[in-house]
């Protein structure tokens, strides 16, 4: 009886079933994975059995008559490859005939928890990167760069005075971070990545390392065309020089742009002009910009804004989330802005207006005070206002898009758009296609002709609706942060992840145009990715 057993010898009999239990699971684990391989390098299983002898109860093998195989228990394993013939006839002449290369390797997607996920980056020459930011001094028309350049990209570290009432911020994990260093933060975040390779026949995407919006920056004002263009021009001769091109003819590529697509297009060229022609050159056309606003182009992809929030540890996201899910917010609604009083369009002045004659707004003017600082440049102003406020108007500013989106989200603030290319047109890899999910949508017009009252109608909204946008406000906070460069998350995935998942997808889906294409025909520097 189990009674009569020694302790010892109960304990080992525990010990022997739970070793046998986790021995056969782990079997079961390499059988499953093994048939994932076969079954991915196109090899069938397919079961013979051995003819029997009417007369004979067993069949001698011709080797060794002495040894005798009972019939039709131990079948024949025949391996035959799915890609060895096409009804019959030869695969290897189907596709010369249609030239298409014969099929790839076996997949490592078993194997290495890297495969369909490796970036490999051009070594560019360092005048396109590093001696730029040599010359920061001069690549902001009214300011200076230097600052902002420190720390990665990411700008000196915010300090928050320890005599303020309530701490706004995250210790450790706030800079001034200026809005036009998204390629450098990028670029740092981009060596950390945890899929680099150094052979580029195992990349998925290649990443072009070049401070495009920064290097244009420096030559808006008072240079001509010829100036703007030198390094764009340089750098696609570079490019093209590289075996790496001539493998999709720059499809594959992709950089980053730091200001809105349109400096990257200028449309003119008889006369001096706004931004450079680089996405306008013939190779360019081929590779993908990730920018801070889109301009409705193929090869476009707009990704977010620099916020000032830079996590480095998994648990300073969520410890932010759980902040902003338990902020009170006593304003309904607030703006943060100037007005644009030479653009008769913008309704700017209208809502400023709106807000300071209610009672439940919150207006952060953005103009300088006497100290020559402006209040919307101080992370704890802005964030101060944002963190206590249930709806943040972000209407378009010099062009469609704004920064403050990013800001409010962030603070767990509902965004209010009033033009579609403000947001929904723009950040779809970053932001869900059900913008109802997240913010509150009223026409320009409707505000500019006075049929919406902005208090009304944001009064309007239930509360049920109202928690369930906060709540998915706050769940994209992730998706919206670029995280301190030399760190990695965990499970959070922040917007580098993001991007890099969706342009990496974007290729794949040009490979496969491209080898589906009747003739399978590389595409050449001549082809145009706008539409």
């Amino acid at each position: 009886m189990d009674n009569n057993k020694s302790p010892l010898r109960r304990y080992f009999e525990q010990f022997r079933f739970v070793f046998l239990t986790i021995f056969l699971f782990y079997m079961s684990m390499l059988l499953l994975d093994y048939y994932s391989v076969v079954k991915d390098i196109g090899f069938t299983f397919k079961f013979k059995p051995f003819k029997t002898n009417a007369a004979n109860h067993h069949h001698l093998d011709d080797n060794n008559n002495n040894n005798p195989i009972t019939p039709s228990i131990i079948p024949s394993l025949n391996f035959t490859q799915n890609h060895s013939t096409t009804n019959g006839v030869d695969s290897n002449k189907v596709h010369k005939k249609q030239k298409i290369p014969p099929p790839s390797p076996p997949p490592r997607r078993n194997l290495d928890p890297c495969y369909g996920q490796y970036v490999y980056v051009h070594k560019l020459p360092r005048r396109f990167n590093d001696h730029i930011l040599k010359a920061c001094r001069s690549l902001l028309h009214w300011g200076n760069m230097c600052p902002y350049l420190t720390n990665l990209g990411l700008g000196p570290k915010i300090i928050e005075k320890k005599n303020s009432k309530k701490q706004v911020l995250l210790k450790d994990t706030w800079y001034q971070t200026n809005q036009f260093s998204l390629e450098v933060i990028f670029h740092n975040i981009m060596k950390h990545y945890k899929c680099l390779t150094n052979d580029s026949s195992l990349a998925s995407a290649i990443f072009v390392p070049y401070y495009a919006g920064l290097n244009v920056g420096q030559f808006l004002w008072g240079y001509d065309d010829s100036v703007r263009d030198e390094a764009p021009l340089a750098l696609v001769e570079w490019l093209s020089n590289q075996k790496e091109w001539k493998r999709m003819w720059g499809r594959d590529h992709f950089l980053i742009g730091g200001r809105t697509a349109y400096d990257f297009r200028r449309k003119t060229g008889e006369v001096p002009d706004w931004g450079t022609n680089l996405m306008f050159l013939p190779e360019a056309r081929n590779m993908s910009m990730l920018t801070i606003e889109t301009d409705s182009y193929d090869n476009d992809f707009p990704i977010p804004y620099p916020t000032y929030f830079h996590p480095s540890k998994d648990f300073q996201v969520n410890l932010w989330q759980k902040r902003m899910r338990r902020m009170k917010r006593p304003y309904l609604f607030s703006f943060a802005g100037a007005p644009r009083p030479n653009a008769p369009d913008s309704i700017r002045n209208e809502l400023i207006r709106q807000c300071e004659s209610s009672r439940s707004c919150k207006l952060l003017d953005c103009y300088k005070n006497s100290r020559n600082k402006n209040t919307c440049d101080d992370p704890v102003s802005l964030m101060s206002v944002f963190q206590r406020s249930i709806f943040c108007l972000e209407p378009s500013g010099d062009s469609y898009t704004r920064r403050s989106t990013f800001d409010a989200i962030l603070a767990g603030c509902i965004p209010v758009f009033f033009h579609p290319k403000s947001a929904y047109e723009q950040y779809r890899w970053h932001l869900p296609k059900d913008y109802q999910s997240y913010s509150v949508f009223i026409p320009e017009g409707d505000v500019r002709e006075n049929r919406a009252i902005i208090n009304e109608t944001l009064n309007k909204v239930s509360r049920t609706r109202i928690l369930k946008m906060k709540e998915e406000v706050i769940r994209l906070i992730p998706r919206i942060t670029y995280r301190e460069p030399r760190s990695r998350l965990g499970r959070v995935e922040d917007a580098f992840d993001v991007a890099v998942k969706g342009i990496i997808g974007k290729i794949e889906e040009i490979r496969r145009e491209i080898s589906s294409s009747p003739n399978n025909v590389n595409y050449s520097d001549e082809d145009v990715s706008s539409s």
